[in-house]
């Protein structure tokens, strides 16, 4: 019986034994695996700083292609508005010179019209002509004088005074007190005029 019981307590002994062995392999294996998956995830870690590396790499250069283009444009954009600003005071130095050719002319014939010596009827006809060139130079600028024969129209006209008149129509131009100008559809001056009612 002493022996059976020395063999059951070898058994136990034993598998206790494979138990502590297992164990022991077990936290082995573990400890390998850590090694293994640290190791793995150095190389991935690794891995993966590598890509971040390119890919900032990549977009610090897309960064720096957009900050030239940008600046490029910058350039661009101030060259053009200086340009063009020198281009609009070239058109207006030309047109003024283009209105100046014209008036130029109208002065001359008033200055010659003081210095000549003559009766009132010479100075008359004097100015009547320098009247027409002045008149024959606006239309040469594109000027016309605006129409009141059609009527009253608040567009163009300023009535400054309403008046009873048996002879004309409501809304007609009854007088002009000053003529107005308009350079195709671009008023210049509004006629002053009476309107009748």
């Amino acid at each position: 019986m002493e022996e059976k019981r020395e063999l059951e307590q070898d058994e136990v002994l034993e598998e206790v034994k494979d138990e502590e062995t297992t164990e022991e392999v077990v936290e082995e294996v573990e400890d390998t695996t850590e090694e293994v998956v640290e190791e793995s995830d150095e190389e991935d870690t690794l891995s993966m700083v590598r890509k971040l590396k390119d890919e900032k790499k990549k977009l610090d250069n897309e960064l720096n292609t957009l900050k030239d283009r940008l600046m490029r444009l910058s350039a661009e954009y101030d060259n053009f508005r200086k340009r063009t600003s020198k281009e609009k005071e070239g058109i207006y130095t030309d047109a003024c010179v283009d209105v100046l050719k014209e008036l130029v002319p109208v002065l001359d014939n008033l200055e010659r019209a003081i210095s000549v010596d003559g009766n009132v009827e010479d100075l008359k006809k004097g100015i009547e002509m320098t009247i027409k060139g002045f008149k024959t130079s606006l239309e040469k600028l594109g000027v016309e004088e605006i129409d009141t024969t059609s009527g009253f129209d608040p567009n163009f006209h300023q009535a400054i005074q309403v008046v009873e008149d048996e002879n004309l129509k409501t809304n007609d131009v009854a007088q002009v007190y000053q003529k107005g100008y308009k350079r195709g559809e671009k008023l210049i001056r509004v006629s002053m005029v009476t309107v009748a009612k």
